[in-house]
């Protein structure tokens, strides 16, 4: 389907991809993924063919299309929504406009060619296409009321919505997408995940959100050393072998024969445990047929993400009562009754994220609320991850300077145990004494982590914790909550994350809260709670 030849990348002295040979095959999912900096966004741009390699090139299939989705979300402002995602096929849209143009001024002269290009029509099924494109958009939330709306006119996060039915439109041979999941809904994403496991032709995606590459890939593409290899399965599995690989590379006294059935006890407990009907049966296949030799331990470095607990807190954890919050006379929640336990961990969301942060604003007391009372217990102590982390860096520190501003004791102050927390989140060496100042999103987040660490807290909060990581810290973030031993407050677009930590949620609405002890999964598909959640959004 498409074939990449002797691929290489270099910008300067650095080389991205050297000399790369693969393919990617019809009716397979492939999930890039790599470290930050490691070239994917390059990639899915050369393979679309809006960048040139520095050598090598990349080959389609003759007579199949591909469809990329849409990085600039102010493209297309001077059309509908409509005609928006009909531009998603080219020839297509070419074809119907001419068409158009022709009867608009039509005579005698026209009638020939308008007679060819309805042959053409026809062939591509286009007397459909309004109805096709009105469908898309309505399967993803945009109701008929806004189909001939201009996209100018046309909120940012629905206009999201409307290139991801562009790229979806006609049935594409390949698609490309880098990070499809970018501010939408979960609702969405669930959509999304479904279309997309029931799709018959090729797509590339490079994506952080691990439920959905689990969901939805049927083979990883790894960037490392330079190169790209492919991977049959989805991510979990992808992860997990190569920790396996890894692990089994360094116990080198072991028998050939106990590494095979360390092997072969994995393989049969993932094929059993294979996601979405569609896929199941190839995938098992492929999975069954894979050799510990295939696998490469990965080059990538994981962050030591560890919190501990300077003290266990006693069992009154948090009492909120009757609190309310507003946004220039918006009303972002009222009526929220919270009386926190002693180990719950609450993933707290809204259709609305301004309601989470200004939540966990409030309980940090770094913002008033229009009605309600906090109480936190007395043996609990907080540490709180926000959404805006900016303040924290406009300070002309280094970062080992930067860290010490929390230390709380003389040996706490010492450079080489600042150091060990700044190191746990791959700050070493010369790293360490960047300025604060300079910092990229993801940097500023693993520098809050390493606080957070410092603080030894028994109460954590985190609002959006993933948002700028790479793979690498998202997992190691994930893990470390799912370890920690005390309560936890946090809000998370990442569905694995919500589903593998969380005991309990906690939905703030205009009108009230939902709170619930179960798992993520479990509260998205109550029918009873997708009542009651519709209409207290009403």
């Amino acid at each position: 389907m498409l074939t990449v030849n002797n691929l290489s990348v270099q910008f300067g002295k650095r080389i991205l991809f050297d000399e790369v040979n693969t393919v990617f095959s019809d009716g397979n999912i492939y999930g890039v993924i790599g470290a930050n900096g490691a070239g994917k966004s390059t990639f899915l741009k050369i393979i679309a063919g809006e960048m040139d390699p520095t050598s090598g090139n990349v080959f389609l299939e003759p007579g199949k299309r591909m469809s990329v989705l849409n990085q600039n979300h102010n493209m297309f402002d001077e059309s509908t929504v409509l005609e928006t995602v009909m531009m998603g096929n080219k020839h297509l849209f070419k074809v119907k406009s001419e068409m158009d143009a022709l009867y608009a001024d039509y005579d005698d002269k026209n009638a020939d060619r308008i007679g060819e290009l309805q042959v053409q029509f026809e062939e591509m099924n286009g007397w459909n296409a309004d109805s096709d494109a009105a469908t898309l958009l309505s399967n993803l939330g945009i109701g008929a009321d806004l189909h001939y709306t201009l996209m100018g006119d046309v909120d940012g996060k629905l206009k999201v919505r409307v290139l991801l039915a562009q790229a979806l439109f006609g049935n594409p041979d390949v698609l490309i997408m880098d990070e499809p999941t970018n501010d939408l809904d979960l609702e969405t994403i669930t959509w999304l995940e479904n279309f997309l496991a029931n799709y018959e032709n090729t797509v590339i995606v490079v994506s952080h959100d691990r439920h959905f590459l689990d969901a939805v890939c049927t083979h990883i593409s790894d960037i490392d050393f330079s190169k790209i290899n492919h991977y049959s399965g989805n991510y979990t599995f992808w992860y997990e072998s190569s920790q396996l690989a890894a692990k089994q590379r360094a116990q080198q006294n072991k028998k050939a024969e106990e590494k095979k059935a360390e092997l072969e006890e994995f393989i049969r407990r993932f094929s059993a445990n294979v996601a979405k009907s569609k896929q199941a049966t190839s995938r098992k296949k492929m999975i069954e047929k894979l050799n510990i030799a295939d696998i490469k331990p990965s080059s990538r470095r994981y962050p030591a993400i560890i919190f501990d607990q300077e003290r266990e807190a006693g069992d009154q954890i948090l009492n909120v009562q009757n609190l309310a919050a507003s946004v220039d006379g918006e009303v972002l929640f009222t009526n929220v009754d919270l009386n926190m336990a002693k180990g719950d961990k609450i993933v707290v969301f809204s259709k609305d994220s301004r309601a989470t942060s200004a939540f966990y604003e409030i309980l940090n007391d770094k913002q008033k609320p229009d009605a309600g009372t906090v109480d936190w217990g007395i043996t609990t102590t907080q540490a709180y991850l926000p959404l805006d982390n900016h303040d924290y860096f406009e300070i002309d520190l280094n970062l080992v300077d930067w860290l010490r501003q929390w230390a709380k004791t003389e040996e706490e102050r010492d450079e080489v145990y600042v150091r060990g927390f700044l190191g746990k989140m791959i700050f070493s060496g010369e790293e360490a004494l960047k300025s604060a100042r300079v910092l990229s999103g993801g940097e500023k987040v693993r520098c809050m982590t390493s606080r957070m660490m410092m603080q030894r807290a028994n109460v954590l909060m985190l609002d959006e914790p993933t948002n700028h990581l790479d793979l690498e810290s998202i997992t190691a973030f994930n893990n470390s909550l799912k370890n920690f031993k005390g309560s936890v407050l946090f809000t998370t677009h990442d569905h694995e994350f919500a589903q593998t930590v969380a005991n309990r949620v906690l939905e703030l609405t205009p009108k009230g809260v939902i709170d619930r002890y179960m798992t993520f999964d479990d509260y998205l598909d109550d029918p009873k709670i997708k009542e009651m959640r519709k209409k207290m959004y009403e």
